[in-house]
């Protein structure tokens, strides 16, 4: 009845497990208890949980990033705590089989549901409000696409106690540039992740029909695999980062009290790199054998990917040329981003060279190239719009001192983790070391411990910043809706905004249009031809199939098939009873507009 699932499935042999697993159970029991003892589920189910709202769907992206990151962390420094002590003769204390499933699992989890969520998260919330629109065009399916990703997160996290992870180790011009990198990193998504999609209806079949695409014995390719791959792989990359560069975009200009440098030249090199993205990728496995004119285009190609690059961090300082720079928290993480990324780059380019690939492939010098482009370039700027655009979304903005302690204990533990890699690789360190041989690079991979732990550091004060922005939010209300003297619409709305977003579709007649009409001081109320704004109703559609979709893929990983069954029966009824249902939209009356416009303009007044 239970397919291939039984006891021996829980490795009650390996404590570790059990006891993360015990720790997340009560810490989710604890917070279901709260929250049903001071009866906030009515609320929650009501305004969050069945919401189609763009902002409110990007804010639980933003959490669910959040909260997947402590989890990958934890996974980090374990690793990274194994390596310090497994020297010589010592084994430390993850034997190899739970090593690799640490170790695959932490490449998952930072990249799928981590930076994607957190990257997404930002697009949902910001795009709309910047464009000047009401919401996104398919909400309901937004919805779905995020209670899905929840879904994936929570196998992912049944899969390391349940079974074994795998254990393999792994108006166009006029819009924002926050803009421009969304529509670039979404063309990407529609573009790269049909091969994604392929290559894994393949592998599945390999594993459930028995057919042999990736299997060489069988007649398939082993390396088909990793091609098709790294073919998503590297435009993966680009989905990430592309949308982090927005948000530097915006926070520079912002806090340089200047229009952004450039600006048609930084959407061409946006554009630019969408595309060169897709012709890179084999500098993944120059060592593969292709032959050196297949590995010298890609070499080829691999370095001139970097010029449109260079042109956004060039543009990036001309805008701070004599500027008024404001060094806020957000800034800090921009101008921390732009040293450390081009660092990362310049590493990058370095592995483009075939010959120089081949003696450094497989090492940690790889591993710490590729943490200075993520956590540089991806999670700095998530941090960055994090702290710039939680005023628009709450309400209030965050506490300043422990958001730059955060920013300093992030930069110094970076630099302090992963900097001893890079000579690691060069002295022959390879990657997936459950224990090290060589007692003579202790001493560095102690450093790196030492640095994981200074980024832990970091972790608390964000916290620590969240908690006590918290506890006296009364005291940072943003009154105005514009707490950084902003120059792109979302700051011409309420903070938090309103359902509807805009009362009045805005006036767009320049790039900055919001600093534009506070220049001409056209921010003045009126409530001239408010009409009636349709909105859509909340909807549970996404959350009821996310609960089927998590117990087909349960049941599929253990051959339950009469669960495959009734899982995906459940989803399409789910589907079909939403088509139709004709009621998907409410109506917010002109009367209710005029009062919320009213109330905002005199808080503003006040401000």
């Amino acid at each position: 009845m239970l397919g291939k699932l039984t006891w021996a499935a829980i490795p009650f042999n390996e404590p570790l497990p059990l006891i993360s697993m015990g720790v997340v159970m009560l810490v989710i029991l604890a917070v279901l208890a709260v929250v049903v003892v001071k009866g906030w589920l009515p609320y929650l189910w009501r305004e969050w949980l069945t919401t189609v709202d763009h902002k409110r769907i990007g804010v639980m992206y933003m959490l669910l990033g959040l909260v997947m990151l402590l989890r990958g962390f934890g996974d980090a420094i374990m690793m990274r705590t194994q390596q310090a002590i497994a020297v010589g003769s010592a084994q430390g204390y993850l034997p190899p089989d739970h090593y690799d499933q640490v170790f695959s699992a932490h490449g998952t989890i930072m990249i799928f549901f981590v930076a994607m969520p957190l990257v997404i998260g930002l697009m949902n919330f910001v795009v709309p409000l910047q464009l000047g629109v009401r919401d996104v065009a398919f909400p309901v399916l937004n919805s779905v696409g995020f209670w899905l990703t929840a879904s994936g997160a929570l196998l992912i996290n049944v899969s390391l106690v349940i079974g074994n992870f795998a254990r393999t180790g792994w108006i166009y011009f006029r819009m924002p540039v926050f803009c421009w990198t969304a529509l670039a990193s979404s063309l990407l998504i529609v573009a790269a992740f049909p091969i994604l999609t392929a290559t894994f209806l393949m592998l599945l079949l390999d594993r459930y029909v028995g057919m042999h695409f990736f299997t060489n014995d069988g007649g398939g390719n082993q390396m088909m695999y990793v091609n098709l791959f790294w073919a998503w792989g590297h435009p993966e990359v680009y989905i990430l980062i592309l949308p982090a560069f927005g948000v530097f975009s915006e926070v520079i200009a912002t806090f340089s009290g200047k229009a952004l440098f450039g600006y048609r030249s930084m959407v061409l090199a946006t554009l630019a790199i969408c595309v060169l993205s897709f012709m890179v990728w084999l500098h993944h496995f120059f060592t593969m054998g292709a032959g050196a004119d297949v590995n010298a285009v890609f070499g080829i190609m691999s370095t001139v990917i970097a010029v449109p690059t260079g042109v956004k961090v060039f543009n990036w300082l001309f805008t701070m040329f004599r500027g008024r720079i404001v060094y806020r928290t957000p800034m800090l993480f921009a101008a921390g981003f732009i040293v450390t990324f081009v660092i990362g780059g310049m590493t990058g380019v370095l592995l483009a060279v075939p010959p120089v690939d081949f003696v450094l492939h497989n090492s940690v010098f790889l591993v710490a190239h590729f943490h200075n482009v993520i956590i540089g370039g991806v999670l700095f700027g998530i941090l960055a719009g994090y702290n710039y655009w939680f005023p628009k979304a709450f309400g209030f903005t965050l506490d300043e001192r422990f958001g730059k302690a955060s920013f300093w204990c992030w930069i110094v533990g970076f630099y302090l983790a992963f900097t001893p890699l890079y000579a690691l690789g060069l002295m022959g360190m390879t990657r997936r070391l459950q224990h090290i041989a060589d007692p003579s690079w202790q001493p560095l991979l102690l450093v790196a411990e030492v640095g994981a732990v200074v980024i832990f550091c970091g972790i608390l004060c964000q916290i620590a910043q969240l908690y006590v922005s918290i506890r006296t939010r009364e005291t940072r209300r943003d009154l105005t809706g514009d707490p950084w003297n902003g120059r792109t619409l979302e700051w011409a709305t309420a903070s938090p905004p309103p359902a509807y977003n805009f009362a009045v579709p805005p006036r767009v007649d320049a790039v900055d249009a919001f600093w534009v009409a506070k220049q001409r001081g056209d921010l003045t109320a009126t409530e001239i031809g408010y009409q009636e704004i349709e909105v859509p109703r909340n909807s549970a559609t996404g959350l009821v199939i996310a609960f089927f979709v998590s117990a087909t893929g349960f049941a599929l990983i253990w051959h339950i098939w009469w669960m495959v069954a009734l899982g995906l029966a459940g989803a399409a009824v789910t589907l079909l009873a939403f088509g139709w249902n004709e009621a998907r939209e409410t109506a917010i009356p002109a009367v209710e507009i005029a009062r919320m416009e009213r109330a905002r303009s005199g808080l503003r007044g006040v401000a």
